[in-house]
């Protein structure tokens, strides 16, 4: 293992920037996952060694707002200490930023994220962004967000099918002119939660319509094919057990398409939807989007995004 740097070893606090992102993408289900222009931030402050006992990790929340995150972190904190082989200390954590928790857009990743790449920072970088991602997917219990959120751009991750172990990340990069509008209502659905609804067995055709879906997909991303996207994201596997319980969210996407956007689909586990259109069409893609949800009595917020081609960036 390498050793901290002496910058590093001196270095009090960190602010780490993860940008939040949207998985599945159709299809994809916890394969694929796609970073987008919106951003939380986390700020570590090393607070001195820990008080002993168990591994020796201490994280304290800055905030009471900070508060429900705290196991969360220490959970990342624990698993960068076996990786790094990194003893543990004690350091408070402040979450700040514009990803909504609870919504389908990676939340948890930026927490996640934003602690393990700042110990990594604090331990003078003994690891790499694909082992940090390693150590979120594991934590997460699939690569999507996590290839996504530390990685940057379109990513198509793979774990091993026996052990679910991390593997490997595939990553497109992405126009500022593809954009992705991301209508989330005023619904919090929690990813466990949302999980409990799907099926234990699929009708054979189902998953067969979407492999070729999500295959057509991914080529019309890996080529730059974009007008492609047209109806491609369409799903069988989790979007018609998960969508009806959030109201209005198929008719946004329905909505969105009408207006001129080539595809859209669920976000993660949701409650926001999304629409992929030109830059020309966004803005009328993303009032029938709200106007949509509108009908249906749910109040959502709208946002035009680009795809982050970065990933994580150490601020400070």
């Amino acid at each position: 293992m390498s050793r901290p740097s002496p910058a590093a070893a001196q270095s009090q606090q960190v602010v780490v920037r993860v940008p939040g992102s949207t998985s599945n993408c159709g299809a994809g289900f916890d394969s694929l996952g796609l970073a987008l222009g919106v951003y939380n931030r986390v700020t570590l402050k090393r607070l001195g060694d820990s008080p002993g006992g168990g591994d020796g990790w201490v994280a304290q929340p800055e905030r009471e707002s900070d508060a429900r995150a705290k196991d969360m972190v220490l959970s990342a904190a624990k698993a960068f200490g076996v990786l790094a082989r990194a003893g543990g200390f004690a350091f408070s954590f402040k979450i700040e930023g514009e990803v909504p928790p609870a919504r389908g857009l990676g939340s948890s990743i930026t927490v996640i994220g934003g602690v393990l790449a700042g110990l990594n920072v604090f331990a003078g970088g003994p690891l790499t962004r694909e082992q940090l991602v390693a150590i979120a997917s594991h934590l997460e219990g699939h690569p999507d967000n996590a290839a996504a959120g530390l990685l940057g751009g379109f990513c198509v991750a793979r774990c091993s099918p026996d052990k679910n172990d991390y593997l490997g990340t595939i990553r497109i990069t992405l126009p500022n002119t593809l954009r992705f509008i991301v209508a989330s209502p005023s619904v919090e659905l929690l990813t466990k939660e949302s999980r409990g609804v799907l099926p234990a067995t699929l009708p054979y055709f189902d998953a067969v319509r979407s492999i070729n879906s999500v295959a057509y997909l991914v080529a019309a991303f890996a080529t730059g094919d974009y007008a492609r996207l047209r109806d491609a994201a369409g799903d069988f596997m989790h979007e018609p057990y998960r969508l009806p319980r959030i109201t209005g969210a198929r008719e946004a996407i329905a909505a969105g398409v009408a207006a001129g956007a080539y595809t859209g689909w669920l976000s993660g586990s949701g409650s926001s939807v999304l629409c992929v259109a030109d830059s020309a069409a966004a803005a009328k893609v993303g009032e029938a989007m709200v106007a949509a949800f509108a009908a249906a009595g749910v109040p959502s917020e709208v946002r035009d995004l680009a795809a982050d081609n970065v990933g994580y960036v150490v601020e400070g």
